[in-house]
């Protein structure tokens, strides 16, 4: 993947800006930067390793039921999966 790629993905996935201020900067559509986004996670989703009977959740919660999954998150680690 080219740089360019790389930094896309990375503002957008791990930096939190938004996908339109992207296509904006870089004069693209905003598809081109969401393709560009979910081939970068598409990738990232091969290399980790989540355990039988595990499921990888994404979620937009408020911050007090947040913390209570990631609570959630850490002690299913801790347990040995």
């Amino acid at each position: 993947m080219g740089e360019s790629t790389l930094e896309i993905a990375k503002g957008v996935l791990v930096d939190g800006k938004s996908q339109a201020d992207y296509a904006r900067a870089r004069n693209i559509t905003p598809g081109a930067v969401s393709q560009i986004v979910n081939r970068v996670w598409k990738v990232h989703l091969k290399t980790i390793n989540i355990p039988d009977k595990f499921v990888e959740v994404t979620a937009v919660l408020p911050e007090h039921q947040a913390f209570i999954v990631k609570q959630w998150e850490k002690e299913a680690q801790s347990s040995g999966k």
